[in-house]
């Protein structure tokens, strides 16, 4: 473990604000005044590959960290209460401004990075999507531009997050991705 994960990095109760609030196995803390347990548990997101007529691949670039300026696949986190499939339209119109057609489910990935001094954990749901229009094409919220490519060993080097290597990785190889 290191030392961003939440095992080291939390220290008080949110429910009580006890200091006596400490890690009772590998993903939770229980606090010795309260008794409230909390766990650690990955976080759901969704992860676009959309492909155009020439079969590359639409990458964004991210606009903040983690990650600033390195290529991404769309997609991002699964709202509460919103299922995969709304949250993977939702983002794509959030971050394209295009309208997924269709979507059919290629696996999950998980992942984890740094977000203000703590790991992250998530499990990236992966959809192969189609959209019936490049027109509107525009980036907004969290992209800063798009870029469309052929899955390769050197666009593999410009992502940042492991999960979206791992799932560029499959999509140019055969060899199952092991980390």
């Amino acid at each position: 473990m290191n030392n961003t994960n939440p095992q080291h990095v939390f220290r008080f109760c949110p429910r009580c604000g006890s200091s006596n609030f400490t890690p009772f196995d590998n993903k939770a803390h229980r606090c010795e005044q309260c008794r409230f347990e909390l766990y650690t548990n990955a976080s759901g997101a969704v992860v676009a590959i959309i492909r155009n007529e020439q079969n590359e691949i639409l990458f964004t670039r991210r606009a903040f960290n983690p990650g600033k300026g390195t290529l991404d696949l769309p997609g991002g986190f699964i709202d509460p209460g919103e299922t995969a499939e709304e949250a993977l339209v939702r983002e794509i119109y959030e971050e394209l401004n295009l309208h997924i057609s269709k979507a059919v489910y290629k696996g999950s990935f998980a992942n984890e990075y740094m977000y203000s001094g703590l790991s992250v954990f998530t499990v990236d749901l992966v959809f192969e999507c189609e959209v019936q229009d490049f027109s509107t094409l525009q980036v907004a919220d969290d992209v800063s531009s798009y870029e469309f490519h052929h899955a390769t060993p050197h666009i593999v080097e410009q992502i940042k997050l492991h999960s979206i290597r791992n799932i560029v990785k499959r999509e140019y190889s055969n060899i199952p991705t092991v980390s």
